[in-house]
């Protein structure tokens, strides 16, 4: 079975959708710290939120041998600028994917990393990309949950990618 990248593309769209419009209710909720043994790279769930975006524009530079993007000018703390930087990041990488060529899509390619070696094909970069998305917005989901803030299902099931539905009342019949 081969796992369709727009699937998880549709996925992550309408999660950062909700995310952003639950964010709009909840803005203080970016300054919620991510606790003293988080990754010292984070101190707050918009640090966590930039890194989303920002790992998603530097693997599509990476795999476009363009130089990467400073984002320290982004600020963490500023909804509509941390989402506005994930648009153009998201349009990025559905511009790479639809211009890439087919044929190199299961190539593999030396990258370096921390001043480490990574082998590893496109497609499994940017698969990448979308699964790291996730997972970084269930530990966000998390942090929220624990600072007392109750948020909507987020489950790849719950969501309107492949069809279906998640409301209140009674199952349907079929016929």
């Amino acid at each position: 079975m081969q796992i369709d990248i727009s699937v998880l593309v549709e996925y992550t769209d309408w999660e950062r959708q909700m995310w952003h419009d639950w964010l709009r209710q909840h803005g203080e909720a970016l300054k919620i710290s991510v606790g003293a043994h988080a990754d010292a790279r984070f101190q707050t769930v918009g640090d966590v939120v930039k890194h989303i975006f920002s790992a998603e524009r530097r693997y599509v530079e990476r795999l476009s041998d363009q130089p990467l993007t400073d984002t320290a000018s982004i600020p963490n703390d500023n909804l509509e600028a941390l989402f506005e930087f994930g648009q153009l990041s998201r349009q990025g990488l559905k511009e790479f994917i639809a211009s890439f060529p087919a044929q190199e899509w299961d190539v593999l390619k030396d990258f370096e990393f921390f001043g480490k070696f990574l082998r590893a094909t496109p497609k499994k970069m940017i698969i990448h990309v979308l699964t790291h998305e996730i997972r970084h917005w269930a530990q966000i989901a998390t942090l929220f949950r624990l600072n007392g803030l109750k948020g909507e299902f987020h489950d790849f099931l719950f969501s309107p990618v492949l069809g279906g539905e998640f409301r209140r009342g009674q199952a349907k019949t079929s016929s």
